[in-house]
């Protein structure tokens, strides 16, 4: 068993992740069957683009955040509080020229990207949700640098039930569309970032000086974790572009059906590694960090075991939730949901290298190989088999990026 304490604090953030899962999921499943797969369509492109310019826009604050905040919290306070000011500087000011590049460039993406000219609003309207998505991402990375297990599961729960009860009172109303669905995705971690700024220690955050100068040691660790984040979440999400660039909109609106619904996973993989992160930073022993990791991956094992056992229940249930309109989302959620499965079952591979051996730059040669894979093979698997072959993409990726570091893992721990 793992100790009492991370046991517990996984618990608390496995339990809260499915509750928010479950939330998030019924917004996508309204949404879905609201509008229709054309609409949803529209609105999986907005949603998908919204979240890969905050990942590149993140530049690997987030992760950066956490390693140091986590390794200063308890000899040195305030060198951990300059950490948190100086992130939250470094999303507002990307942030800002985010906003301006993409509002800017919003009518050429729609219609000379896209192919698909009502995108125009919507798009604009992404260049203002980054900044929340920014925000809220910081809230609960200091959450989870501060091992606030239980106010981050409470803080996504709250945002989460918000966007439902307003999806459900305009759908109730009939007045439910594309843009309006996008808006309250977009307002609601605005709201989720002045809660967790009640909760932090705002106070000191703020009244911490001298934060540039911990830039280079900040941007030393960042640079590289940027590099694979922005390759990674390019790549990641390479298989909607492509879909969306050959496939028709309402394809594209199944093929997001069948991706939201897998989300689960990710929403899993997020749970532990808030509690993974912070320890594997901790540690000051291999033998610690080996001890640890051997049990976190016997307890991922035991998750993927129950997600493959789900899967038939999964497919039942498809064209209920959704509708018969989405009977098509079947077997891309199959090949989606073993991806994700893939994804969780690496969770400690991956903390270990990050966190205990500091050694973010692995993962570069992994994005780039995963960003060939899924422009390279998507194109022709997606050419030819339509969202099945988008869907079979994505879990040859999630498998090469599990195996990759894997082996750097073995030959680092031989050595």
């Amino acid at each position: 068993m793992i100790s009492t304490a991370t046991f517990k604090q996984s618990s608390i953030t496995i339990v809260g992740t499915m509750l928010n899962g479950f939330l998030g999921a019924l917004f996508y499943i309204l949404v879905a069957r609201i509008l229709g797969p054309v609409e949803f369509g529209l609105l999986t492109i907005s949603i998908v683009t919204l979240t890969l310019i905050s990942d590149i826009a993140d530049i690997g604050t987030n992760t950066g955040l956490v390693r140091f905040v986590s390794a200063n919290l308890v000899n040195n306070k305030d060198k951990a509080m300059r950490f948190l000011h100086l992130s939250l500087e470094i999303k507002l000011i990307v942030w800002l020229l985010t906003f301006l590049l993409v509002f800017t460039l919003s009518p050429f993406l729609a219609t000379e990207i896209f192919h698909k000219k009502e995108l125009t609003l919507a798009l604009r309207l992404v260049s203002f949700g980054v900044g929340g998505a920014l925000l809220f991402s910081f809230a609960t990375s200091a959450l989870q640098a501060f091992q606030k297990y239980f106010l981050w599961s409470g803080i996504n729960i709250i945002t989460n039930l918000l966007r439902l009860i307003l999806i459900i009172f305009l759908g109730y109303s009939l007045k439910l569309n594309l843009e309006n669905s996008l808006l309250i995705y977009i307002i609601l971690p605005f709201f989720g970032f002045f809660i967790s700024m009640l909760i932090l220690p705002t106070r000191k955050i703020f009244s911490a000086r001298k934060e540039f100068s911990l830039s280079k040691e900040l941007f030393a660790y960042n640079i590289p974790v940027a590099i694979f984040s922005i390759i990674a979440a390019f790549s990641s999400r390479l298989d909607t572009y492509l879909s969306a660039s050959l496939l028709s909109v309402r394809e594209v609106g199944i093929y997001g059906a069948a991706n939201q619904l897998a989300q689960v996973m990710p929403q899993l993989v997020s749970a532990i590694g808030l509690v993974a992160a912070p320890k594997f930073a901790g540690f000051q022993s291999r033998e610690q960090m080996l001890t640890y990791f051997k049990k976190l991956q016997l307890l991922v094992t035991g998750i993927c075991i129950l997600g493959i056992l789900s899967i038939p229940l999964a497919i039942y249930l498809i064209p209920i939730i959704y509708g018969s309109s989405y009977q098509e989302a079947v077997m891309p959620f199959i090949f989606i949901f073993l991806a994700m499965l893939v994804f969780l079952f690496s969770v400690p591979v991956h903390n270990a290298i990050i966190f205990y051996f500091g050694k973010p730059a692995v993962f570069i040669p992994v994005a780039i190989g995963h960003l060939l894979i899924i422009g390279i093979l998507g194109y022709f698997l997606i050419s030819n088999y339509g969202i099945i072959g988008a869907s079979i993409t994505v879990l040859i990726g999630t498998t090469f990026n599990f195996v990759y570091p894997l082996i750097w893992l073995l030959f680092k721990l031989k050595k």
